[in-house]
């Protein structure tokens, strides 16, 4: 598969095949400092391409098609890691993985959006967007997770629930409204992870908990960029200026107090160093369960639910 190259980092993708063209006749050539210099320039403008990020740069930094998904993170974080299928009524949605691994020792449910990585899988994966029957399956998981007394891990990454009319007749609202309800009151510790794009109540189906959790580069919001440019301009040309009313980014979303924490991304962003942005999210993830397994279930639930109800602002 040919690399994605987004338009603002063409400059630095352009230094970095001439400092390894430049490498290739090194053996031959002593230019040994040139290549300093030039390591050096690039490092100069990747800091200051990616500290200056608009907040739709950052949406499309989000949909990389080479971003680490939910399973790459699994693969990475977890050892011991078993799927389970189904909602038990309907079928098994592919856009939706569950299943109870370990985080070091551990023992865990994780549950998250998962998108394909070509035409095939992202035909099988439902491109991440997930049917009523998703949701279903994440709730007959966390509540099997309660039964056993283990912390949920949630990691969001959909463009939004599935809006098909099959879905609809099989009820995706309800199935999203049962799964707000009832992850308020689970009395198990509950992390959300944000780690790609949050849109609408696709995301927020398996994203309530008792911390917030978003990745530098993610983005969060009640609609995408091009459905709210869509709406109030009737074109998407606008998408970057509903990117910027919207404030959807990490920084935005923490000003905000919806997001608890933010992990940091290695510089360009997840896709550059999936490794080392999974170790930075176990590291993380370990520090907050360790301090919420310290919390009483019943106090964890009585802080979640005033958590949610205390966000947003408005007049009387």
């Amino acid at each position: 598969m040919a690399r994605v190259i987004l338009d603002f980092e063409k400059p630095i993708i352009e230094l970095e095949q001439k400092i390894a063209e430049m490498r290739s006749y090194s053996d031959n050539l002593d230019i040994a400092e040139e290549i300093n210099k030039l390591e050096a320039k690039v490092d100069q403008v990747r800091r200051t391409v990616y500290s200056n990020l608009t907040r739709w740069q950052r949406v499309q930094l989000a949909r990389h098609p080479d971003r680490p998904y939910t399973l790459d993170y699994i693969r990475l974080i977890t050892t011991d890691f078993t799927e389970l299928h189904g909602d038990r009524h309907f079928a098994d949605d592919k856009a939706i993985v569950a299943g109870f691994g370990r985080i070091d020792k551990e023992a865990v449910l994780i549950v998250g959006h998962q998108k394909g990585r070509d035409t095939k899988s992202n035909i099988e994966r439902n491109f991440g967007m997930p049917n009523p029957e998703g949701y279903r399956k994440a709730l007959r998981l966390m509540q099997l997770a309660v039964k056993f007394r283990k912390p949920i891990i949630t990691l969001l990454d959909t463009p939004g629930a599935y809006p098909g009319i099959g879905a609809e007749e099989r009820g995706q609202a309800e199935a999203i409204a049962r799964n707000l309800l009832e992850m308020s009151h689970l009395p198990v510790p509950i992390i959300v992870v944000i780690i790609g794009e949050g849109a609408s109540g696709g995301a927020l189906g398996i994203g309530v908990g008792d911390r917030i959790l978003m990745f530098e580069n993610a983005w969060y919001s009640v609609i995408a960029p091009e459905s709210c440019s869509s709406i109030l301009w009737r074109s998407w040309e606008y998408k970057e200026q509903a990117a910027e009313a919207l404030k959807l980014t990490a920084e935005d979303l923490k000003e905000q107090g919806i997001v608890d924490r933010i992990v940091p991304e290695p510089m360009g962003g997840a896709h550059r160093d999936p490794e080392k942005a999974a170790q930075t999210l176990k590291a993380i993830l370990l520090e907050e369960l360790r301090a919420l397994k310290k919390v009483k279930p019943e106090k964890l639930v009585q802080e979640r639910i005033a958590k949610f109800s205390a966000m947003g602002s408005w007049k009387e």
